[in-house]
């Protein structure tokens, strides 16, 4: 997920099974002899709009998150060099049934771990680490938000000091972006927590310790914060000595401070600001194909949106095309599956079209009528819903205005609310927007693994805490597709039900997709070696990236 931890541009960049960079506009690259004397060498700074409420992978919510996270902490395995498949990190290898280290049944997954592994403050690591943190997140006291494919476990066993057993309910597919993957949950280290069973508040968080390319240095809550190469980490030296991460929340500023050079990198660039990045002497922008896409989803408890003729008539009233040109600047492309065309498993939908004359009529025919003030009631009932989005995005409010204004025509009327990310995205126990169903309408973005398991999202038991399906839809046909694809090692298998899946999404209209994104980022000419992908936009070859 990015809004959540939650592509491809109209200049036809979408490339899928790998990783495609297009240069949007450089403006005098040079050598490294040649270097700005603006750029600090070998220190890194980049920032985004996103404030960093947690550095815990366990706790943490937002993709920025995330992208530090994947610097400096833990992980079984990590996305490849395309982002589309999964690579060991701490693993000696990727468990397989070709390898032996998945069972036949495919209910038992072996892990076998490195040697000589220390964590960034010194101490070694090994299986005890793995365990004890399997088992604080299956821990309900614990403040793990999201344990879906974690609840399969049912026994883990510890041979060794390098070896560590799961034993599942039943074969999971996806084990291997679910188990401590690079872009998701990480291995904790039990010398510093154990005997902590409230995550949230541990003092460990607000400097985890772990076992990265860097390590934590400082972190300055609201402004900034700090990683330093970490001498201890076993593949060795970064040819960076720092990451300076600042938070900086408007993006106008955050232009300003880019055209100033006060920083080098800044991933996930609104396409509106494109024009004005174009003008900066000394910056490059790209666009890289990415599994992200924008979309509103509906809380189907709400009985009104829970008829399919209301959902299918917003999305008839959606001018796609025209939030895409005006506000994306043609970057982003429209599509209709929830699996977007960077992906291997994503399917061709029949593009549904902005058609007022054709929502009227649905409305019309569900009892829906107008009032003398053009909003549409059926009895008392007025045709009204209350639409949450991110605040700070000029971008999203932009959409906003373009969806108020032609669902108007349909008689639909909006009670508008903005809320921080960390607001919006946190657990229902703790307030939550999104996971605690206080909305009618949500705009926000998710972003899959290379392994596509949207079940988290979409399945019938994944209903917030138990997964991340804020929309409460629960369709059968889909669910039972997930339900395979999860437990299908043949590739092709899996794609067939995936399929399946976009399909229902697709007809049932739960969600609409806004969007497929490009992963847009700006960046000083004086950074080399640096390639994002799909998944992994900083982790990926962070070993070479110098400045």
């Amino acid at each position: 997920m990015i809004a959540p931890r939650a592509s491809a541009l109209a200049f036809s960049l979408a490339i899928i099974g790998v990783t495609a960079c297009s240069s949007i506009e450089a403006h005098h690259p040079v050598a490294a002899a040649q270097r700005h004397s603006y750029t600090h060498p070998h220190e890194l700074r980049f920032a985004s709009g996103t404030d960093i409420q947690a550095l815990n992978p366990l706790v943490s919510a937002t993709i920025y998150e995330d992208y530090l996270t994947q610097l400096c902490m833990a992980y079984l395995t990590k996305a490849d060099a395309t982002g589309n498949a999964t690579v060991a990190e701490l693993a000696t290898q990727v468990p397989s049934q070709r390898n032996g280290g998945v069972s036949p049944d495919g209910k038992t997954i072996t892990w076998h771990l490195r040697r000589g592994v220390k964590w960034s403050d010194g101490a070694s690591f090994d299986a005890d680490d793995v365990v004890f943190t399997t088992k604080l997140i299956l821990d309900p006291a614990s403040a793990v938000a999201d344990t879906d494919g974690w609840n399969l476990i049912e026994k883990i066993d510890e041979p060794d000091k390098y070896t560590v057993v799961y034993h599942l309910r039943s074969p999971d597919s996806s084990f291997a972006s679910t188990f401590f993957f690079g872009a998701g949950v990480s291995i904790l280290p039990e010398h510093l927590l154990k005997g902590v069973r409230d995550l949230k508040t541990a003092p460990y968080n607000a400097l985890p310790v772990g076992i990265g390319p860097f390590r934590f240095r400082s972190w300055k809550r609201g402004e900034s914060v700090v990683m330093e190469r970490n001498p201890y980490y076993f593949r060795g030296r970064t040819k960076l000595d720092r990451i300076v991460f600042t938070i900086v929340p408007d993006a106008n500023t955050m232009l300003s401070q880019l055209r100033a050079h006060a920083i080098d990198l800044w991933i996930g660039v609104p396409p509106h600001l494109l024009p004005q990045i174009r003008t900066i002497d000394g910056i490059v922008a790209i666009a890289t194909p990415s599994n992200t896409f924008d979309h509103l989803d509906f809380n189907v408890t709400n009985p009104i949106l829970a008829d399919l003729r209301v959902r299918r008539a917003l999305r008839l009233a959606l001018n796609r095309p025209e939030i895409v040109r005006k506000v994306q600047h043609g970057v982003y492309r429209v599509d209709e599956s929830i699996v977007t065309p960077a992906s291997p498993f994503h399917v061709h939908l029949p593009r549904v079209p902005f058609d007022l004359a054709k929502a009227n009529a649905l409305l019309d025919a569900a009892g829906w009528k107008r009032g003398a003030d053009g909003i549409r009631a059926r009895g008392r009932e007025r045709l009204s819903f209350t639409f949450v989005l991110q605040s700070g995005r000029t971008d999203y409010d932009s959409e906003l205005e373009l969806i108020r204004n032609s669902w108007r025509q349909i008689g639909v009327d909006l009670t508008v609310k903005h809320y921080q990310a960390s607001q919006l995205f946190a657990p229902a126990r703790d307030g939550g927007i999104i996971f605690g169903g206080k909305f009618d309408v949500a705009r926000f973005a998710w972003t899959f693994s290379p392994d596509e398991d949207v079940a988290s999202s979409y399945a019938c038991d994944s209903f917030p805490p138990a997964g991340v399906n804020d929309l409460q839809w629960c369709d059968r046909e889909a669910t039972a597709a997930m339900e395979r694809a999860r437990t299908e090692f043949d590739r092709k298998s899996r794609a067939r039900d995936l399929a399946i899946v976009q399909r229902r999404v697709y007809d049932q209209v739960p969600t609409v997709v806004l969007d497929a994104r490009e992963q847009l980022a700006a960046y000083n000419a004086d950074l080399k070696n640096w390639h994002p992908n799909p998944n992994s936009p900083i982790f990926g070859d962070i070993m070479n990236v110098d400045i």
